[in-house]
């Protein structure tokens, strides 16, 4: 059933996958045929992409190699923003080495999570048909979870189609399908004969509503203050929690003598088999070697001494003992030799002859001994107890501490590698700061890894009980098969064949456990080697790329198990851990909030009324959901627009500057959408003017200032683009390809261009320009390629075909701009002179501005002086003449080297020894707009004086450096900066006003 899901073709390859190829007729007739749309449209320019990468994908002729995983998502439902947001980290990385010669596989799969898909199943089954598992048997259930799995599988990697990510289908997996299943099976029985799994009874985590053990770290501890009600699954009334209550114990032989002990588990008295007291405590020096009787069965219980457990100065000082059911007093018992009953079931109801407490569950049962203690003058008091209450993470039911027979993993040396391998940098951790304190203390405070649980979805352990009739010792054996384990059990316990049988353990294997195998049974192994010779160009994995809140689960555990079956070599080079999405006010999603994110809602547009539909199924609090429709219904009036994957992806990069978390707000994916539109309409300007750009190499000599300009700024893009994608911050590769493109292409060199390029005539620097232009864009398309795939795509092909090229590759494989391929358009001399001209301008716009504010119906042509008393800048001005005349629109200019002159000007410096001149109409109500405009200006100048003087407090903690996330001091470092500039502006702005106030004054008394 698994291999039929797995290997039916998500997109078609040959076996001689074609790196080039003509475009198929539908994206032909569409992307060369047709005309550009007037505006870009995202659901028709990402229609049809995705088979045709999956033809271009291959690089038969590649030398280098980059294996990637990704994180398989858990089939239990759709896909969510978290999702997105590693598809789009990982299929923007994959694409970047694609486009530098790598030969890419990225291997996707899907994970049969086992406690989470039994538990939805388990609900379907009950809400549909009234019916639990073991009402239908294991047969007939597992087929269930299979159905669930045909459909939901394919619909994941569905979507991760539509998310653009360009995987490697023909590597695909399932983590209980036959490979992964021997993988699992190999891995158990290696480790068993290494002597790091072993079989024990030790106390494990109980969820009574999942039936089964679990993990540590599978276990959310939630801190009490005070009494608290919490309400728990499968009860119609809460329960109190953080309280303390304090019992009496009757002094065995001795006449009214009790002992005082505190517990906040009363229903465990069934279980006491002792109390203990710290053997130094003076208090209880005339109980040593005495007994207590039982409350309920008289039974006389031992007081035992034990300074380990027993704290004299906590409560009374005296604990009781219930070995079944509490981690400590089973250590405790094992040290005194104390037995062990068991006295809650594994459904939470209680075991006991005592009627009125049979079968009950055992938060009714804590009430209910309390009344039987009270009717016994047996009960002190109750008082307030700060405490935590563990949860299980999945059911949010309170974890019973539960002792029995489980399988365990040794981690001590494992773990103790794993943290080396980062403390000596064998094994980055990225980014570091955040992250390897935490790797640290998970690996150096491991306990042993539980790995049994008690489910019918998952790999079944491979040990089987040997029983042999008339012995009643539990003998186990381990094997890759019913046949190697008969041959064990012969080997072991020197068992005559025919005299017993084997049993396979019930029980499977933690799904972590599984996932833990995934770089190495996601390739081809295993194999009688380690390392096979066919892996050893995937393994290790170049990266691994995932959540933060998984370092532990899955990262660690592939870092342990991996490198303890490949003979020491850590499963991948480095990792690197993106932040967790929340809703835009920092919450965390979840549908029991109705804040959800679905990412195809944001791709595809969902109107108000399907939104709010969703809620409804939700099962929201009453109180949540209103909040959460009010919230819908102000921010999404009209529904969510259709956005386009590339909006969503660009966003979802943006966002990774953030730190721990990311707070995810949709209005910026929309603004994003009105960037993939300028985009579209930049390429839209250009083509006619491209159309007959000639096929001469571009001559430098032939270029203007805005091209020599434009191309030495696109190589400054290119070399921070890399960088950001070497240094895994696609959020600064993310905004250096947009500050180039958006402030630099289109705002300033498009404008510049302009003129010269609807001439008619076919000049040489109007060829020079077109091929600017044209390298431009081209670099600019492959620059956003990796991260917006499918608009880019789009009009690069439409870019091709109009300049001549022709070809008919992807630009998935088109070659990424390096550095080193660009740095001949590095031009200093160019960004400098380019600098004073747009410095000139901005002066101009300003000047004009205020003019406009404080004179309203003076002309904006009445032109403007540059005056200076530097040759060399008087010369770049007039070179620039006509091009600082275009685009300012204020008239003629003029320019001078000392200027005098009876009118009243606004003025502007440039430098020291420079300034921009503009004519002021004078009349009476010029000096009170004046006022007002001085007054507005020192109110933004207070405001970025405060800023400067939050953010230098801010830096001179002495702790700044090592606590704030280093994308936070990038942030506050550019905000300062900003805050500087924008300071010195207002401050010069606010002199000449002033100045100039003070002489219209002055002319005005005369």
């Amino acid at each position: 059933m698994y291999r039929r899901l797995l290997h039916r073709p998500i997109h078609p390859i040959s076996s001689s996958v074609r790196l080039y190829a003509s475009l198929p007729e539908s994206l032909h007739k569409r992307v060369i045929d047709s005309p550009m749309e007037a505006t870009y449209n995202p659901l028709q320019v990402e229609e049809g992409w995705q088979s045709w990468w999956q033809e271009h994908r291959a690089s038969p002729d590649a030398k280098k190699h980059f294996t990637m995983l990704l994180p398989p998502p858990n089939i239990t439902g759709a896909l969510h923003i978290g999702h997105a947001l590693t598809a789009t980290i990982q299929d923007a990385v994959a694409r970047w080495h694609r486009m530098r010669g790598f030969d890419v596989r990225w291997i996707p799969g899907l994970d049969h999570a086992g406690i989470a898909t039994q538990s939805v199943v388990e609900k379907k089954l009950w809400s549909q048909k009234k019916l639990t598992r073991h009402d239908i048997g294991r047969e007939a259930f597992l087929k269930q979870v299979e159905a669930w799995y045909d459909t939901y599988g394919s619909r994941i990697l569905a979507q991760l189609d539509r998310l653009g990510a360009v995987l490697n289908h023909d590597h695909k997996f399932f983590t209980l399908d036959p490979p992964r299943s021997k993988a699992v099976i190999d891995a158990f029985v290696r480790l068993y004969e290494k002597g790091l799994i072993y079989r024990n009874r030790r106390m494990v985590n109980w969820c009574p509503t999942l039936q089964t053990a679990i993990s540590d770290i599978e276990v959310d501890s939630v801190s009490l203050t005070k009494r608290t009600m919490l309400t728990l699954p499968g009860r119609t009334q809460p329960v109190e929690f953080g309280v303390m209550y304090r019992i009496l114990y009757k002094v065995a032989d001795e006449e009214n003598m009790f002992v005082q002990v505190d517990t906040t588990r009363p229903e465990t008295i069934l279980g006491d088999v002792a109390v203990a007291i710290h053997p130094d405590d003076e208090r209880y020096k005339h109980l040593h070697n005495k007994f207590v009787l039982h409350p309920f069965s008289n039974e006389q219980l031992p007081i035992v001494l034990d300074a380990e457990l027993v704290n004299p100065e906590l409560g009374t000082g005296v604990v009781k003992i219930t070995p079944a059911h509490d981690a400590n007093d089973f250590a405790c018992g094992q040290r005194h030799g104390l037995t062990e009953p068991t006295v809650i079931d594994l459904h939470g109801k209680m075991i006991t002859d005592i009627p009125e407490l049979s079968g009950l569950d055992r938060f009714d049962a804590r009430m209910k001994i309390i009344e039987l203690l009270e009717a016994k003058n047996l009960f002190v008091e109750t008082n307030d107890h700060p405490t935590s209450v563990s949860l299980c993470s999945r059911s949010g039911n309170v974890i019973e501490p539960y002792l029995m027979p489980q399988w365990f993993v040794k981690c001590d040396s494992m773990a103790k590698t794993s943290a080396d391998a980062v403390r000596s940098g064998e094994l980055p951790v990225i980014p570091a700061l955040q992250h390897k304190q935490t790797w640290y203390h998970f690996l150096d405070n491991i306990q042993d890894w539980c790995i049994s649980r008690q489910l019918w979805w998952g790999h079944r352990i491979p040990a089987y009980k040997v029983v042999v009739p008339g012995q009643s010792d539990e003998k186990w054996v381990v094997g890759r098969t019913e046949e190697e384990a008969m041959a064990s059990a012969l080997s072991k316990w020197k068992l005559v064949p025919g005299t017993f049988t084997l049993h396979q353990d019930e029980d499977v294997l933690d799904t972590w456990f599984s996932s833990a195998l995934l770089p190495l049974s996601g390739l081809e192994w295993p194999s009688k080697d380690e390392v096979p010779e066919s892996i050893k160009q995937q393994y290790p994995l170049n990266i691994m790329e995932t959540g933060s809140d998984i370092l532990f689960f899955w990262v660690a555990r592939m870092s342990m198990l991996c490198t303890e079956l490949s003979g020491g070599t850590q499963p991948f080079k480095s990792i690197w851990l993106h932040p967790m999405v929340r809703d835009k006010t920092g919450r965390k999603m979840s549908k029991s909030l109705g804040n959800v994110i679905d990412p195809l809602h944001v791709i595809s547009g969902i109107e108000l009324p399907l939104l709010l539909e969703g809620l409804q199924q939700g099962n929201l609090d009453p109180k949540e959901h209103k909040r959460a429709e009010k919230d819908l219904k102000k921010e999404f009036p009209k529904g969510i627009p259709a956005c386009g994957t590339d909006a969503l992806r660009l966003t979802l990069a943006s966002y990774l500057s953030q730190g721990r978390q990311i707070n995810m707000d949709v209005q910026r994916v929309i603004a994003h959408r009105h960037f993939c539109n300028k985009m579209w309409n930049a390429i839209r300007y250009a083509l006619p003017l491209l159309a007959t750009e000639s096929t001469s190499p571009l001559d430098r000599s032939s270029m203007s200032l805005a091209d020599r300009w434009i191309l030495s700024r696109m190589a400054e893009a290119v070399s921070k683009v890399n960088e950001g994608y070497k240094d895994f911050k696609l959020a600064s590769s993310a905004m250096a390809a947009q500050t180039f493109f958006i402030q630099e292409l289109c705002d300033v060199y498009i404008e510049f261009s302009k003129p010269i390029l609807y001439t008619k005539e076919s000049t040489l620097s109007k060829q020079a320009a077109q091929k600017s232009l044209a390298l431009a864009l081209d670099t600019s398309l492959r620059l956003f390629h990796p991260i917006m795939p499918y608009v880019t795509e789009e009009l690069w092909q439409r870019l091709q075909h109009t300049t001549g090229k022709n070809i008919s590759s992807s630009l998935m494989v088109a070659s990424f701009p390096e550095a080193c391929d660009v740095a001949k358009w590095i031009d200093q001399e160019a960004e400098a002179n380019m600098k004073v001209v747009l410095d000139v301008m901005h002066c101009v716009r300003s000047l004009k501005h205020t003019r406009k504010t404080l004179a309203p119906d003076a002309s904006n042509e009445s032109g403007f002086v540059i005056q200076c008393d530097e040759n060399e800048w008087l010369d770049l001005m007039h070179q620039n003449l006509n091009d600082i005349e275009v685009q300012c629109r204020a008239g003629p200019v003029k320019l001078s080297k000392a200027f005098n002159d009876s009118e009243f000007y606004l003025t502007h410096s440039l430098s020291p020894t420079c300034q921009v001149l503009m004519p002021l109409p004078v009349s009476l109500e010029t000096s009170g707009r004046l006022i007002t405009e001085i007054n507005r200006l020192q109110k933004h100048l207070s405001k970025a004086t405060s800023t400067i003087v939050m953010l230098e407090t801010k830096k001179q903690d002495p702790n700044y450096s090592s606590n704030v996330p280093e994308a936070i001091q990038i942030q506050d470092y550019e905000r300062l900066t900003q805050a500087q500039v924008d300071a010195g502006s207002l401050q010069d702005s606010i002199h000449t006003l002033k100045m100039l106030h003070t002489q219209l004054q002055a002319e005005t008394r005369y």
